[in-house]
């Protein structure tokens, strides 16, 4: 089978992320199938931006193909970015013959965060006859109206919800990150029998090879606060606003008389407030530390005792949600302090932790003071289930099976 999967901020293990295209299509390809990916030159998920020769520059990478459509670069969320999006669909469409020529599709996934690639997808579709597939990764524009308290009447909101309908309505399968998400997309135009749920994974033997050393930096902070007999409990990733951070940094300040350390790892827009506000509360037991190279994921979580993930309260969440860090926490096999109000709750699914309210300072501390006091054996058991549950049901081979395997069985 020839699989075209459109993703504008599609990425791989050299150019960083988005990461779920490439791991999908590497499975696909080892079980026989041709994947062509088609996306934007520039996203700022990257890491590392694509070598770029023309308009259009081809590239393969463990038996994918990528086809890179030149876009404009952009920082932030201004004009910019709102052009890169209208060069990427442009170019979608200027080079629709040789996309096809090059894919010879009989699937096409319109991938997107946002839904206007289904336009483009669409007409390739529908020229090739092939079958159509919109994947959701997050709701747009509910996201934006929601998240970022934009108008619906906003015109481009407006715009994106007329893709979304169109999308509903056009394409033969709805597959959805979100698990809750199909009563909103019934609303919207899906006919039920559309929806497929496949969650967001993780390539559990790259995971488990990950062996790449820690900064000395981390490791030397690291060290200290062991032999201060301390309780690490970490954070890894973004440090914005739906992070919920600012929850975190306040559970330290009820419990700084406790033998129990914080530490987040990572960058963002809200890091200089957070260390501004633990200078201010005077938290000597929090310790902010810069991103790591992905390798090193594994081995900086294992230094953890227990790991911690928290959202804002926010309506949106109620269609569930699927994130990547979570299920590095869980593959490390440490017990999860989970603050959440949401559709689904892998922590409480999997029983690897203790799930509270979110923006919940002292539910969040109670959490961590609890996990601290009970024994190694029960921790270790605790982390082995979180462990166990995304081996079993979040493996990118398996997700890439269920995949194909659900849109075939709907056919």
């Amino acid at each position: 089978m020839n699989i075209l999967l459109i993703n504008h901020y599609a990425g791989s293990p050299i150019h960083g992320m988005e990461y779920r295209p490439y791991y999908l299509a590497r499975e696909w390809v080892c079980l026989g199938h041709n994947v062509l990916i088609a996306a934007a030159s520039f996203s700022h998920l990257r890491s590392q931006t694509p070598t770029i020769y023309a308009n259009v520059t081809e590239e393969e990478m463990d038996g994918i193909r990528y086809i890179w459509l030149k876009t404009p670069p952009y920082q932030g969320n201004g004009i910019r970015r709102v052009l890169n999006m209208v060069k990427f669909l442009e170019q979608l469409f200027s080079k629709n013959s040789r996309i096809i020529k090059q894919a010879k599709p009989d699937v096409v996934i319109a991938s997107s965060t946002y839904p206007l690639d289904i336009y483009p997808a669409y007409r390739i579709a529908k020229r090739t006859k092939a079958k159509l597939i919109f994947e959701v990764h997050d709701l747009w524009p509910l996201s934006p109206i929601e998240l970022g308290g934009m108008s619906p009447w906003h015109p481009f909101i407006m715009v994106m919800q007329q893709a979304e309908n169109f999308a509903y309505r056009n394409a033969d399968y709805i597959v959805s990150l979100l698990p809750k998400a199909d009563s909103y997309m019934r609303e919207h135009g899906m006919a039920a029998h559309k929806f497929v749920y496949i969650p967001n994974g993780i390539d559990v033997e790259e995971w488990q090879c990950n062996s790449q050393d820690l900064p000395e930096q981390h490791k030397q902070e690291l060290i200290r606060l062991k032999r201060e007999g301390l309780f690490m409990v970490g954070y890894a990733g973004s440090h914005g606003i739906s992070n919920a951070l600012h929850t975190f940094v306040d559970a330290a300040a009820i419990l700084h008389k406790q033998p129990i350390a914080l530490v987040l790892v990572g960058q963002g827009p809200e890091k200089e407030k957070l260390q501004f506000k633990a200078e201010e509360l005077g938290l000597k037991k929090v310790a902010f530390l810069p991103p790591v190279p992905k390798g090193s994921i594994p081995q900086l979580l294992d230094l953890m005792d227990a790991l911690y993930i928290g959202w804002k309260r926010n309506r949106l969440y109620r269609f569930g949600v699927s994130p990547n860090k979570l299920m590095d926490y869980m593959m490390a096999g440490k017990p999860v302090v989970h603050a959440i109000e949401a559709g689904n709750d892998l922590v409480s699914e999997s029983g690897c932790g203790i799930s509270v309210p979110p923006e919940n300072p002292k539910a969040v501390a109670d959490a961590i003071r609890k996990i601290s006091q009970m024994s190694e054996g029960e921790r270790r058991d605790m982390g082995s289930r979180g462990h166990y549950f995304i081996q079993s049901h979040h493996d990118y081979r398996i997700l890439a099976r269920e995949f194909l395997g659900s849109i075939s069985e709907k056919h």
